[in-house]
């Protein structure tokens, strides 16, 4: 219990939505500014899988070798699928010198100088789980952990607090979730693959296709099928359709399947059929079925390795390594004495998904009512099968292929069942009740039902989508983009659509935007101000002014010094678009809704950007004519101060909707009490004024008191917790007596003696005790 305690201390959770978008070089990945100090640096690469981060890692080390990274002598790759199984156990020496690279001579004098110059040596962990895996990763233990042996979870949790090497650098790689746990202060650099571009997309499809046959007419065909073409953000589907749509060719094939899973369907039976020689279909049906069986059993311990000794039978591992879906690899050797021990890993995430799926659907002890609870849209609070992220959508999509000639080919299930399944599934989403569920579930409904290209299904999920849609904070893929895009076009519904936080692609944006069933949206303002600039530079005029009318920007929260550029350039796209409006039309007058609709404003920068970020709020505040909250107070303190104050107070003459003004916790004090209170008058909508918690003296209450009664719209002033002592809540309550359209006016302050204040209550009822 006390080590759990422990371990909890040093955790940190670090919000995936705090990210920014920044492209950098590969050079820079092991730069890491105001870091000085001798100790172990820890990095981590995210991104979903099949994004390429174990072809980053592997140009890294190509890199290395060829003379870059000089600051590192040792570099060390693993696969964590690889020395990750639980019967497992090694020293960081083994680790290092045997499992890695074995030294002909000198090996205890090589591992000595590392342990001497740990800042010369990278270690690389490929496909860790351990961000993520947080409760069952345990202390490092071992009295002597560079050289007493220890699971591969102890070795790295010794690695990571500094026990172990401190003073190297490591680099994770892993698949982002919504948080992740780390160890120690923090993890000092986090960075995540997002996956090809469309323009990417387009050039990995013309190298490979750049000495075949089929150069001309290969690109043409994948962008023609929307769906497929949105997989290939990821490198790994890219390959996959490239693979595919080369063998269609061959075959005289004109069109590409629909789906995802009919894709896999006809790769697993191009590669079978193609190489198939001496083993009958028969008996490939019975491999391909135990094969499927071992994936679903690894891929429940959330595992894609095994020793070789552990696979069912050699038919089927050689079956499996013939065509492909497995790699093998070699385990370390403890000693001389021992034999060499082997293991096979899935050659992809994909194939094991997949096989997954075709498990569920051909194991005869899964009954069919039993199926749907694989699904990953169930409305427990778990999602169940999140590490097989992909299997719920093969296995609704193979449930509507049963019938196809190329699932016979790979099983020998009979039709009556296929027809059963397909009836479960259609009665369980009838059932569904679509409202009640999350949007990250939601979103997972949509695909499954997509990949069963089943009209009724696609109609019926389509009508009883909410009229409001949020998918804030969740990830959207650019096929997840298709999917939504397709069933809403479906709708007779008018849509609002909240993507804040979603990492959605400019291309996904102007998409959803452009269907006119989607009458307004909130999306990051960044994004929606490039997707403007994108349609300005390309003459898109008639789409940049429908986008500009649905987006929706109120209320506003600003949190870093970006969100303020971010609002300043939606204002500077204000001005231009006027410009552009005067020259068409002559008219003048052009504004941006989400401009003229602006309510609330929130400002939490915190005290290290608060006073410049304002500076620069100011600087448009002008620019928002319905403003009529703002608010200066936050958690962590904006610290504005009286510069802050002052800069405010000189734009209060423009701001005349603002109704609410709080500038609680900000440091203020009576010099900015001064210069607030000569233009508050100017505020001509004001009823609330909050000044709670500043560092306001009588000298301050004075000057505010003297312009309470030219504040005729004000019905509230909070000026609890400052310094005032009797003699300014006296000034202040004498003012109140000429002010009757105020109601209350808030002054506790430990600086006044409670019989004053009570007194002062006694003789106005609006002042708050």
């Amino acid at each position: 219990k006390n080590s759990a305690k422990a371990m909890e201390k040093e955790l940190v959770t670090c919000s995936l939505q705090e990210k920014e978008k920044i492209a950098i070089d590969r050079s820079q990945i092991f730069q890491i500014p105001q870091r000085k100090d001798l100790e172990t640096k820890v990095i981590v690469v995210l991104g979903k899988a099949g994004m390429g981060k174990s072809i980053l890692i592997q140009k890294i080390c190509q890199d290395w070798s060829n003379g870059e990274f000089s600051q590192f002598e040792f570099v060390f790759w693993f696969d964590c699928k690889q020395i990750s199984l639980p019967e497992k156990q090694y020293s960081l020496k083994e680790l290092l010198l045997e499992f890695f690279v074995k030294p002909q001579e000198g090996s205890k004098e090589i591992f000595e100088y590392m342990l001497q110059n740990p800042d010369k040596v990278l270690l690389i962990f490929d496909g860790f789980k351990g961000l993520h895996d947080h409760e069952n990763f345990p202390r490092c233990s071992a009295s002597q952990p560079e050289k007493d042996s220890c699971s591969i979870k102890e070795l790295l949790s010794g690695l990571i607090q500094k026990k172990i090497l401190n003073g190297c650098t490591l680099l994770f790689t892993a698949r982002p979730k919504d948080k992740l746990y780390q160890y120690m202060s923090k993890v000092d650099k986090t960075i995540e693959i997002v996956g090809f571009s469309p323009q990417q997309r387009e050039l990995y499809i013309t190298k490979y296709f750049e000495e075949s046959l089929y150069c001309d007419c290969a690109l043409k065909l994948i962008k023609e099928c929307e769906y497929l073409f949105s997989h290939c953000y990821s490198p790994v589907m890219c390959r996959f359709v490239c693979f595919l749509c080369e063998a269609m060719l061959e075959m005289g094939e004109k069109s590409l399947p629909s789906t995802l899973t009919e894709v896999f369907l006809k790769f697993f039976q191009q590669k079978i059929m193609f190489l198939q020689t001496d083993v009958t279909t028969t008996q490939n049906q019975e491999n391909l079925a135990t094969l499927a069986r071992v994936a679903w059993c690894l891929g429940e311990k959330h595992q894609s390795a095994m020793k070789s000794d552990l696979i069912p039978s050699k038919e089927v591992k050689e079956f499996a390594l013939k065509y492909g879906f497995f790699l093998p690899f070699a385990f370390p050797k403890h000693s001389d004495s021992e034999e060499e021990e082997f293991g096979c890993t899935f050659s992809d995430f994909v194939i094991q998904n997949f096989l997954c799926a075709l498990h569920l659907l051909l194991a005869e002890e899964l009954k069919d009512k039993n199926l749907t609870k694989y699904l990953s849209f169930l409305s427990k609070k778990k999602k169940p099968y999140n590490w097989l992220d992909l299997m719920p959508r093969f296995v609704a999509g193979l449930m509507f292929l049963q019938d196809d000639p190329c699932f016979r080919s790979l099983s020998n299930e009979d039709e009556k069942q296929s027809t059963k399944k397909q009836k479960t599934l259609l009665k369980y989403i009838r059932r569904l009740q679509i409202n009640t569920l999350c949007p990250e579930r939601l979103l997972e409904l949509l695909c499954c039902v997509y990949e069963t290209q089943n009209n009724y299904l696609l109609q019926h999920v389509a009508l009883r989508l909410e009229p409001k849609l949020s998918f804030l904070g969740i990830a959207l893929t650019p096929p997840d983009v298709h999917v939504l895009h397709s069933i809403l076009k479906r709708s007779r519904k008018e849509f609002s659509l909240d993507l804040r936080n979603s990492s959605i692609d400019m291309q996904g944006l102007q998409a959803l935007v452009s269907l006119r069933n989607v009458t307004s949206f909130r999306a990051s303002l960044s994004d929606t101000v490039r997707l403007w600039k994108s349609l300005e530079q390309t003459k898109d005029y008639e789409l940049l002014k429908a986008s500009t009318e649905k987006f929706v920007l109120d209320p506003f929260k600003a949190k870093t010094m970006k969100d303020i550029s971010d609002l300043s350039d939606l204002v500077e796209m204000q001005e231009k678009m006027m410009n552009c409006a005067q020259e068409a039309s002559g008219c003048t007058s052009y504004e941006i809704p989400a401009i003229r609709n602006l309510r609330k404003l929130e400002f939490a920068l915190g005290p290290a950007c608060g006073l410049q970020g304002l500076l620069k709020l100011v600087k448009i505040l002008a620019a928002f004519p319905s403003l009529q909250h703002l608010d200066l107070d936050a958690l962590s303190e904006n610290g504005i101060g009286d510069e802050g104050a002052k800069s405010l107070s000189e734009v209060f003459p423009t701001l005349t909707s603002l109704e609410t003004l709080n500038l609680s916790q900000n440091k203020i004090t009576d010099l900015g009490a001064e210069n607030l209170a000569a233009a508050l008058p100017s505020l001509s909508s004001l009823k609330t004024l909050s000044l709670y918690n500043n560092n306001i003296c009588d000298s301050g209450a004075e000057n505010l008191a003297k312009v309470l009664p030219a504040m005729t719209s004000l019905r509230v002033l909070d000026v609890q917790y400052n310094k005032i002592t009797g003699v300014g809540a006296q000034q202040l309550t004498d003012s109140l007596r000429k002010c009757p359209q105020m109601k209350n006016l808030v002054m506790w302050n430990p600086t006044i003696p409670y019989g004053v204040l009570e007194h002062l209550h006694q003789l106005d009822s609006r002042i708050s005790v």
